[in-house]
Order: structure tokens, then C-alpha cells, then sequence
């Protein structure tokens, strides 16, 4: 029985992680033009890591069970995901993330504030969208909010559109025309 997954709160680390699984990623994925997203992002992705970082990370990741090692017949040693490992990935499939609704709702409204340039359209529209799918209700152009913890969720996708410098989250306990989300997510506030 495969224990509780650990939490991996570092956008960085997770960004290891999928990066060390894009084998398990391609073969997930039936989508050509996804296919190649996850190649050209994984390519571009794997020189801008430290390498004694990358190092200190992989033994994280085999301690916490996500990886282990095997040796080839030629000595080579080849990195291998977990079956713990490809759980944990799961649970940040982008195609089919959802937002947990906690029950009772904490009162706290969650905002994802960005301001994306021009030049970052492609990745500042499917940040908009994405929010969209998964819950978030836009206050204004670049201004999204849902009601229930999403953190986790919100920084794997900024660092999956590469958008991180230009996003800000926030956790708020009160809000003007509060009335009016509580009708949209049908909710009560005690």
C-alpha cells in the first residue's frame, strides 16, 4: 500500500520532478501538439537548472520514494519513477486539475493577480483559461478568485506557462460586494 504522497511545495522542485518524469508525461499524453510542448519545454528547461541543485534534489526525491536508481548492464545508472512517483505526477495533471471545494468553506477568498506583457500572450491566454476550467471567476481583466485553497495548484501552473515574475496570489479574509460571489460560487458566509 503506497503511503501518503509527500507535499512538494517548491515551484522548482516540482519543475524537477516533471522534468525527471517527461518520459512518463509523453506516454500519458495523446495529444501531438502537447507531445512536442512537453519535448521543447523540457529541452529548454534542463540548462537553466544548477546542477549541484539537480544533484541535492534527486536524493530528496529517492529518499521520499518518488525515484530510484537502476543500474544498467553497461554501469550506466538510469533514473526511474516510482509508482509513488507517477501517483504524485497524477495529481498534477494539467488536463484534469481540479480544485478541491472544502467543506466548511474557511471564508477566505483566494485572487490570482497577473499582469503578463504583450509579448507572453500565448502563455498569458492559457493562464486565463486555465483559471476558468478549474473554478476561478474573473473580477476584472487580469484579477481571478475562488473560494477554496489552491495554492498548490496555482503555482504549478504559473511555473508550467512560465509566467511566475508576472503573478501574484493572495489569501483575503473580506472583500467588497462580497454578496455577489457568494451567489456566484452559491455559498454562505457564517
Amino acid at each position: 500500500m503506497i503511503n501518503k504522497l509527500p507535499k512538494i511545495k517548491s515551484p522548482l522542485k516540482q519543475k524537477v520532478l516533471l522534468l525527471l518524469t517527461t518520459g512518463v508525461l509523453l506516454g500519458l499524453t495523446r495529444s501531438p501538439k502537447q507531445y512536442f510542448k512537453i519535448v521543447h519545454m523540457a529541452t529548454k528547461e534542463w540548462k537553466f537548472i544548477d546542477r549541484q541543485y539537480l544533484y541535492r534534489l534527486i536524493g530528496e526525491f529517492r529518499e521520499k520514494r518518488l525515484i530510484d536508481y537502476q543500474e544498467k548492464a553497461n554501469g550506466e545508472i538510469k533514473i526511474i519513477i516510482t509508482e509513488r512517483g507517477k501517483l504524485f505526477l497524477l495529481n498534477y495533471d494539467i488536463d484534469n486539475m481540479k480544485i478541491k471545494k472544502s467543506e466548511p468553506w474557511d471564508g477566505k477568498w483566494r485572487v490570482v493577480f497577473f499582469d503578463i506583457p504583450e509579448k507572453h500572450r500565448r502563455a498569458r491566454d492559457a493562464l486565463r483559461e486555465k483559471l476558468k476550467e478549474i473554478g476561478f471567476r474573473e473580477l476584472q481583466q487580469s484579477v481571478f478568485i475562488q473560494p477554496y485553497p489552491c495554492f498548490e495548484e496555482i503555482n504549478f501552473l504559473i511555473e508550467f506557462f512560465e509566467v511566475r515574475k508576472w503573478v501574484l496570489l493572495a489569501e483575503i479574509d473580506q472583500i467588497t460586494n462580497e454578496a455577489q460571489l457568494l451567489i456566484r460560487f452559491n455559498l454562505n458566509k457564517n
